[in-house]
């Protein structure tokens, strides 16, 4: 179990809290070392209040040094999901096979980044809003209405209710 190394992606500003947080103090707990990317180096700022500090901007990330990606949602990710950076550091984890993860609306990212096609995933959905998971069935992902969903090394959850289970998988798949 030594030395394993997850990098957590934020939004530098309003970013969901619980999402980041709960698995960050998880797997922490744990003995996973955890790193912070976003667009800045600095305080990064919750959309509740919380403070992330982000060791390394997203074009700095170099994925070999870890063994797997979180991807965290919220409002300033909605804003990120066409970000050019952040799909590549999504592409890049696919394609050195690292885990991925991502919880809210980041698996709308996962998916912009072309690496949900055919692959089982959820996303944060709601009565008014579907916008979400219209963005995975239009990348080829086949949408789950579940709270978590794990397909091969692609872990997605819903939202910040499932923050502790979403971790969960992360860590189970770590150390397998």
């Amino acid at each position: 179990m030594d030395n394993k190394k997850v990098l957590m992606l934020i939004s530098w500003r309003d970013f969901r809290d619980e999402e980041y947080f709960v698995p960050k103090e998880y797997l922490e707990k744990k003995g996973i070392l955890v790193e912070t990317a976003s667009l800045f180096k600095g305080m990064a700022q919750g959309i509740e209040g919380g403070e992330a500090l982000v060791d390394v901007k997203i074009p700095e990330v170099k994925v070999e040094h870890y063994d797997a990606l979180i991807a965290c949602g919220g409002p300033g990710m909605v804003k990120l999901l066409d970000n050019l950076e952040f799909q590549k550091v999504v592409k890049d984890f696919f394609v050195f096979k690292k885990i991925i993860a991502s919880i809210c609306i980041a698996g709308a990212l996962l998916a912009k980044s072309k690496i949900l096609k055919n692959k089982k995933a959820t996303v944060w959905s709601s009565e008014m809003d579907k916008g979400a998971i219209k963005i995975l069935e239009k990348e080829g992902a086949i949408y789950q209405n579940s709270d978590i969903v794990v397909d091969g090394d692609i872990i997605t959850a819903s939202g910040p209710k499932v923050a502790t289970e979403f971790a969960e998988e992360i860590y189970k798949k770590l150390i397998n």
